[in-house]
């Protein structure tokens, strides 16, 4: 039975299913007409209604009999009158306006286009050693505008702008990555794949809409950046630290290692470096501890600045450099140079990783102890995370007074700890309790920097190494944060850093050398001169 002889059967049937035949027939329905092939089907006499649930369809069994044609069903078509009426009235409907999505910009085509005759037209010259950056990038322009002006391509000033600024840098820059670089309020830059690019902006970190164009793209700017700085990155060696040239950091992770696709992390600095001055009005310290870290530099004391991970560490170690007199000879040594030395008398040092052969590499404990034949005044280490940590603290029972250095740790006491465990990695044999009076002997100052969950990064501590008691190291908080003062309306922390009443035992180094310090620093109120009123 088909869809029409079911349909029929249902107006007969009056119940949904076919009906026997001699049985009564439902009533027709009245806004349809059934004809047959011979004419219109007369309609049959109403019946009482069966209000009776509907019994399920069943399947009616063939018949041997040969059946008459299956009629139609038709739709009774609308009157004229009706059919004038809907006219009249969609003729005042305003038309359909189409929608147009733009799946494309048509400026990144042309942009590839561009790119690829560039660098088919410049081929090895963009790696010739013999051209400085300024010639590079005036053969690049001009090569540029040789191939916009041949392509006669419709553009506007702007367009034209934007698609100059584009391939150059994705031929000598960082590619999408430089709008971001040149943005003052980006700090860091994590790029996870090529299609996710995040920014921290105010210690926050947001999804930003830059993307590359596949991983090759993004292979090709972490090769960029390595190469300048005499480093590789390949399946053999999928992991390196770099530098840009203003001194950002970079870390850059491959396949295999990296199953996410290519990693790249731009930790940036700041063009000028940042003063006392700016940390102060950021909060991030106070006049008072800005004063006594001053007077600490000038005395020589060993100072070490402690901190987690994007806390400041390496901005604060810069403020602390900036308070040593110009007349002194400072050695730095960092695994990637990064700190912004304004002295005149500077001897920068930097790690070297093996090379293809696994030969050639020069760690941060070889420059240690190299820089001790360097006649230094002062040592700064831009980080301790192995064994240089105990050829620094013998540099500094040595005669090599007030050097600086950072090491990751979340506070003053696991500072000390740390410096313990890493001793140890300098696979020395030694007992604990001359460790500990290595590191109580050495070390003076501990500053301790905290990223609070507001995004601001604060002094949190400035604590002196007393000495030993027995096992343990003493250890007294000059300066301790306020964290009771709570959170404003706007999740930023209310608390500030506060003097705790404790004057160092230091304090006598400063009477000798004439060091005067103002009467707010340890909250007291008078003027004193080291131990003395």
């Amino acid at each position: 039975m088909n869809l029409a002889e079911r349909v029929l059967a249902a107006q007969k049937g009056g119940r949904g299913i076919p009906t026997e035949p001699g049985a009564p027939a439902g009533p027709a329905t009245p806004a349809r007409a059934v004809t047959e092939p011979g004419g219109p089907v007369p309609a049959a006499p109403s019946a009482p209604r069966d209000n009776a649930p509907p019994a399920p369809w069943l399947p009616v069994p063939e018949s041997s009999t040969q059946t008459a044609p299956s009629p139609t069903v038709t739709w009774a078509p609308p009157s004229a009158k009706g059919a004038q009426t809907d006219d009249h009235r969609l003729a005042h409907r305003a038309p359909a306006q189409p929608v147009v999505v733009e799946t494309h910009d048509a400026l990144a085509r042309i942009k590839e286009d561009a790119v690829e005759q560039l660098f088919e037209r410049m081929g090895s010259r963009l790696n010739d050693p013999n051209l400085d950056e300024t010639a590079l990038q005036g053969l690049v322009q001009a090569e540029l505008n040789s191939i916009i002006e041949g392509g006669k391509l419709p553009l506007t000033a702007r367009e034209r702008q934007r698609l100059i600024r584009e391939v150059h840098d994705d031929v000598l820059g960082l590619g999408p990555l430089q709008p971001l670089i040149d943005d003052k309020a980006v700090t860091e830059v994590m790029v996870n794949g090529p299609f996710r690019v995040y920014v921290e902006r105010a210690g926050k970190l947001t999804l930003s809409q830059v993307r590359f164009k596949d991983e090759a793209h993004v292979r090709r700017i972490i090769e960029r950046i390595v190469t300048k700085v005499g480093r590789r990155i390949d399946e053999s060696s999928p992991l390196v630290d770099a530098r840009l040239e203003d001194g950002s950091r970079v870390n850059a992770i491959i396949p295999p290692l990296a199953v996410s696709g290519s990693t790249l992390t731009i930790r940036k600095f700041s063009k000028d470096a940042l003063t006392v001055t700016d940390m102060i009005e950021k909060q991030s310290l106070t006049p008072e501890i800005a004063e006594l870290l001053n007077a600490c530099v000038v005395a020589r004391l060993n100072i070490i600045v402690s901190g987690g991970t994007g806390t400041g560490k390496t901005t604060l170690l810069n403020v602390l450099s900036g308070f040593i007199p110009n007349d002194e000879r400072i050695v730095s040594i960092e695994d990637a140079v990064e700190l912004q030395l304004q002295q005149d008398h500077v001897v920068r040092l930097e790690s070297r990783p093996p090379n293809v052969e696994g030969k050639g590499e020069v760690t941060i404990r070889d420059l240690v102890k190299n820089s001790l034949r360097m006649r230094p005044d002062r040592i700064i280490v831009g980080e301790c995370r192995g064994g240089e940590a105990l050829d620094m603290l013998q540099a500094m029972n040595t005669g090599h007074d007030g050097s600086l250095s950072t090491i990751h740790a979340n506070t003053s006491r696991d500072a000390l700890a740390r410096l313990e465990t890493l001793v140890l990695m300098a696979g020395m044999d030694l007992p604990l309790r001359a460790i500990r009076e290595q590191v109580s002997s050495a070390i003076d100052v501990i500053v301790q920097l905290t990223r609070l969950r507001d995004g601001s990064r604060r002094v949190t501590s400035v604590t002196e190494v007393h000495g030993m008691e027995g096992q343990t190291i003493t250890m007294q908080d000059v300066f301790e944060f306020d964290y009771s003062a709570g959170v404003g309306p706007d999740g930023r922390f209310l608390g500030t850093i506060r003097p705790t009443g404790v004057r160092p035992g230091f304090t006598q180094k400063f009477d000798d050398l004439g060091i005067r310090l103002s009467p707010s620093v340890f909250g007291t109120g008078q003027l004193w001169s080291g131990g003395r009123h």
